[in-house]
């Protein structure tokens, strides 16, 4: 019992410190370094815990895929986070509000689980022995908690199409396809019949109704 109880502590205690670091680090590459340390070691407590595919899982989608893909935009976009940071006292009443919400919903939570501790024995079922722990989870949210699973689905959906939204920029000066403009288009407006004299081609002040 000593041993596990030493690794508890250890991916436990560094788990926690990565993310203070996080938030305190002023370099933002730092901090999504600190970041994907503290995927590691919360990976190693779903490991102690004996949840091997959440351990695996965060492994390899969060710390392979969102963590490298935070560092990579933030490496790539040069984002000027001092500009960013002059409106911070300007939102922070909002920030503090919701913040204030995120941790009434907790306290909430934490405070159900410790004055009614049956509650959480209630909404679940017994696994057989005989069943893996990847397959015990498959059991539980593909047929129990299915719908709530499609509907935090959904909810990423749409949070990213926002997000894509949000950030798209188009430029003024990149030219375009518009598929209605190009149906609309009547042989007047595409052709245009122009009588040139004899041994004369178009003249320079042609030039601009010729490219329209």
């Amino acid at each position: 019992m000593i041993l596990p109880a030493l690794f508890f502590y250890l991916f436990a205690g560094v788990c926690v410190a990565s993310a203070v670091m996080v938030i305190v680090s002023r370099n933002p590459v730092h901090s999504v370094l600190y970041l994907i340390l503290a995927f590691v070691n919360a990976s190693g407590l779903f490991v102690l815990m004996g949840a091997e595919f959440l351990a695996m899982m965060l492994i390899v989608v969060y710390v392979g895929a969102v963590a490298v893909l935070f560092l990579f935009v933030i490496m790539m976009l040069d984002v000027d986070f001092v500009q960013l940071r002059e409106g911070f006292i300007e939102y922070l009443p909002v920030g503090l509000v919701i913040g204030g919400i995120f941790m009434f919903e907790l306290l909430l939570v934490a405070g159900s689980w410790l004055i009614q501790p049956a509650t959480t024995k209630a909404i679940t079922a017994a696994i057989p022995a005989n069943v893996s722990n990847t397959e015990a989870l498959g059991l539980v949210l593909y047929t129990k908690y299915i719908h709530y699973f499609q509907l935090a689905g959904i909810v990423l959906l749409v949070a990213m199409i926002g997000a894509i939204v949000l950030t798209l920029r188009h430029k003024a000066a990149v030219k375009r396809q518009d598929i209605n403009v190009q149906n609309a288009r009547t042989p007047e407006l595409a052709m245009s019949v122009r009588k040139v004299a004899s041994g004369q081609g178009l003249q320079d002040a042609d030039a601009a109704e010729w490219v329209k």
